[in-house]
């Protein structure tokens, strides 16, 4: 057979559903290949598109995505997916075409040295110089993409690679089983936690992946543990428990530290420094136990006392045991903590206002999206409210990327989502800013005919960067411009547009919009002012709750 149709053959024994592509003329031999084969081409309207997409579907099913590039422009567009998934720790492979590498008539054209760019944002970045390299190259490379920590990986094949012959057989998958963490260091884990008068869980990113969220919920209720979350933790545990002491948005100074700084023991499970950090650790504070599938990354804010490496399941299930029968925790330590996070939340949720507050905002999408539905965050102010105040229920139910934090993400991350559930409602929630950098794919989205609504917070301006401006006390200078018409814009591509006239319309907006299926744009007018009165002024009085 060609290689590249042994390539496909490799990609099905790996269980590929999806490529999500723009293909170019060094591609296509592997595209003729793909045309007869399992797996459906998703062509995208902008490379960032279809590695946004495939990282997505990476980190909501396990599976290494895959996205598909030409050489050159196209392999330099998927840069910030890679990083993307090198962060947040998203399973991913990249394959980029290349000129003939063994006789090429066309010098240096479009020629860039794609592998040692992908290097450094890649666990694996191979050129495929042999046809028979292939099924060990790609069983290597999404054995990488997918154990811990997952990430991205990248395989460059050649025009005269992809049509060469071969008889090499496909090399068959083979299941990966984790060991759980030695008893040693579960005894002394254990020991820790029983001798501790205020101890504190933390729940990650880590915890997020694989069947971590079971364990996790089973060793909540049984231990009484209060906990806190990472933007990218949120949902593993039900955060409308009583536990619930918060999510860390804010790296100090928030209602969640004043419970952070009263634990002399913080159970850190599935957190890495990748993810801002959720508090500082100094010398001399106080104990924080690390249970993750890796050890951890020692940083200036970042220095665990004692480390549990292994399965986190597998972790979290052996020291519920050894805790099996000793004293629940003392939860009138953080009593006060509770009430005052549950009534922050409830502030300006049903503010009149308009432009609408971020208040109001969070607490009508939670109104109208179920336990189960799905919001996709873009990057932007927004963000930090919905990290806040945004009650979530269950595991991957509010994507937030708190990683690279890049724009752009928002849009193809839901859509993504809308394909794998379309049982459930899915919204993406996007400033104008990081919507405009990727709408296109909009029309990808019409296209797939997918049931989407997308939430568009307009302040006309890049909100973060001007609320930090302010913050730094610098003039307001360089981050406004103007936005199209949402309403028209997505009628262009065939999609239903809405404008929100008033804090009152926005439920029934979305929900009319969730009943009647589709894409749809809502365009929202918001008012950023409460980001200076809450998140600094008010922040910077906060007295903690006795």
């Amino acid at each position: 057979m060609k290689a590249s149709d042994l390539l496909v053959a490799a990609l099905e024994a790996e269980g590929v559903e999806y490529i999500f592509a723009v293909p170019g003329e060094e591609n296509l031999d592997l595209l003729e290949s793909l045309r007869t084969s399992s797996i459906r081409l998703i062509v995208t309207r902008h490379e960032q598109g279809a590695g946004f997409m495939a990282a997505t579907y990476g980190r909501l099913t396990g599976k290494p995505g895959v996205c598909l590039a030409t050489l050159g422009p196209g392999a330099t567009n998927l840069t910030t997916p890679a990083a993307y998934a090198a962060l947040g720790a998203f399973p991913l492979v990249i394959i980029t075409g290349q000129k003939p590498i063994k006789v090429s008539k066309q010098a240096q054209f479009q020629i860039v040295d794609v592998v040692a760019l992908f290097t450094p944002l890649c666990k694996m970045a191979k050129q495929i110089v042999n046809g028979n390299r292939i099924p060990s190259l790609i069983r290597e490379g999404f054995r990488r993409a997918q154990e811990e920590r997952p990430g991205a990986v990248l395989l460059e094949l050649p025009e005269d690679i992809a049509e060469e012959k071969t008889s090499e057989p496909v090399v068959a998958p083979h299941p990966r089983h984790y060991a759980v963490a030695g008893d040693a260091a579960l005894d002394e884990a254990a020991e820790r936690i029983v001798a501790a008068e205020r101890p504190l869980l933390l729940v990650g990113a880590g915890a997020n992946r694989r069947s971590a969220c079971k364990a996790l919920r089973k060793f909540v209720d049984n231990t009484q543990f209060p906990f806190f979350d990472t933007q990218m933790g949120k949902g593993v545990l039900d955060e409308a428990s009583p536990l619930y002491l918060g999510t860390a948005a804010l790296s100090s100074d928030d209602y969640v530290h004043c419970a952070i700084e009263r634990a002399d023991l913080i159970v850190n499970i599935g957190h890495d420094v990748v993810e801002k950090p959720p508090f500082f650790m100094e010398p001399g504070g106080q104990t924080v136990i690390h249970i993750n599938y890796k050890a951890a990354e020692v940083d200036q804010v970042y220095f665990p006392q004692l480390e549990v490496i292994g399965d986190i399941a597998g972790s979290v299930e052996r020291l519920g045991e050894r805790l099996r029968g000793k004293r629940p925790c003392d939860l009138t330590a953080y009593a006060g903590v509770h009430e005052e996070i549950a009534a922050h939340i409830r502030r300006g949720s049903d503010d009149a206002r308009f432009p609408v507050i971020p208040q109001r905002v969070v607490a009508d999408v939670r109104k109208v999206m179920g336990r189960d539905d799905i919001v996709a965050l873009d990057n932007g102010i927004y963000k930090i409210w919905f990290a806040r105040n945004y009650i979530a229920h269950e595991p991957n139910t509010i994507l937030v990327d708190n990683a690279l934090a890049t724009m752009g993400a928002g849009l193809p991350s839901a859509m993504m989502a809308a394909m794998l559930s379309p049982e459930r409602r899915v919204l993406a929630v996007c400033g104008d800013g990081g919507f405009m950098m990727n709408s296109q794919e909009v029309e990808t989205a019409v296209r797939l005919g997918l049931n989407l609504v997308v939430l568009i917070l307009n302040d006309a301006a890049y909100g973060m960067i001007r609320w930090k401006q302010e913050q730094l006390g610098f003039p307001d200078y360089g981050l406004s411009f103007a936005n199209p018409d949402f309403v028209t814009y997505a009628k262009s591509y065939g999609a239903t547009g809405h404008r929100i006239d008033s804090s009152q319309a926005l439920v029934p907006t979305l929900s009319e919009a969730f009943e009647s299926g589709g894409v749809h744009l809502v365009d929202l007018p918001v008012d950023y002012s409460e980001n200076r009165k809450v998140l600094i002024d008010e922040l910077s009085a906060m007295e903690c709750p006795q």
